[in-house]
C-alpha cells in the first residue's frame, strides 16, 4: 500500500508535466509549423534542462506522434457522437467542419503537409482507419442514384484502403468523393484562401456536401 500511494502522485505528476509539454509544442507548431518543433526550445520555455525534458519524451518523433494521435482520436470521438443517431454523412460533414475549425493547427497536423522525415507508427494508421470505416457506414447507408463508373470498377479491384469494409464500389466511391472535396474546401478556408473573395465559405461547404449523393 506504501508502495502504491508514493508512486501515484508522481504518475500524476509526469501527466501534468507530459500535457504542459505537449501545450508547448501546439504553441510552437501554431508559430512555425511542425517542422520547426524544438524539445530544446519546450525545455527551455519550461524552465528545465533538454536531458530533464527528454525523460518526459524520448524525442522529437515521439512527441509529434502523441500529438497526431491525440488529433485522430479527437476526430473519431467527433464522428462517433455524430453518429449516434445512425449513419448520417451530412451530420459527419458538419462535425468535421465544427472540429477543423475550433482547431486549425490539430487538423493541418493530420491533414496537411507531411513533417519531414516523420513516419508513424501503425496504431495511428489504426485509428484513422477507425474514422474511415464512419464515413464509409455512413456513405453506404445512402442510396445511389446513378449507374456505375469506370472507377467504381477500379475500386472494385482495390478496396486495401477500406480496411475490409463490406461498402459497395459506388459507396467507395461516394466516401472518397465526400473526404476530398469536403477536405478540399476546408484546407482552402483554414489556410486563408478564401479571404478577400466575397463568399461565405460555410455555404460553398454546405453547397459541395448537398452536391455529393448525386453522381
Amino acid at each position: 500500500m506504501a508502495q502504491t500511494g508514493t508512486k501515484a502522485p508522481r504518475e500524476r505528476y509526469r501527466t501534468q508535466v507530459r500535457a504542459e509539454i505537449k501545450e508547448r509544442a501546439w504553441e510552437q507548431i501554431a508559430t512555425a509549423g511542425a517542422s520547426a518543433l524544438s524539445l530544446n526550445a519546450i525545455a527551455k520555455h519550461m524552465g528545465m534542462s533538454g536531458p530533464a525534458l527528454y525523460r518526459y519524451f524520448a524525442g522529437r518523433d515521439e512527441l509529434i506522434t502523441e500529438l497526431i494521435r491525440d488529433a485522430y482520436r479527437s476526430l473519431a470521438d467527433t464522428f462517433r457522437a455524430a453518429s449516434e443517431a445512425g449513419p448520417d454523412a451530412a451530420a459527419l460533414a458538419r462535425a468535421l467542419r465544427a472540429w477543423a475549425l475550433d482547431d486549425p493547427q490539430r487538423y493541418f497536423l493530420i491533414y496537411g503537409t507531411p513533417v519531414p522525415g516523420y513516419h508513424a507508427p501503425d496504431d495511428i494508421t489504426a485509428i484513422a482507419s477507425e474514422i474511415m470505416a464512419t464515413l464509409l457506414d455512413a456513405c453506404a447507408a445512402l442510396p445511389s442514384d446513378g449507374p456505375a463508373t469506370p472507377f467504381d470498377a477500379h475500386l472494385e479491384e482495390h478496396r486495401q484502403w477500406a480496411e475490409g469494409h463490406p461498402a459497395s464500389p459506388a459507396a467507395l466511391h461516394r466516401a472518397l468523393r465526400f473526404w476530398t472535396r469536403l477536405h478540399g474546401v476546408l484546407s482552402l478556408e483554414l489556410a486563408g484562401h478564401f479571404t478577400g473573395m466575397g463568399f461565405d465559405p460555410a455555404l460553398l461547404f454546405q453547397a459541395e456536401l448537398d452536391d455529393l449523393p448525386a453522381r
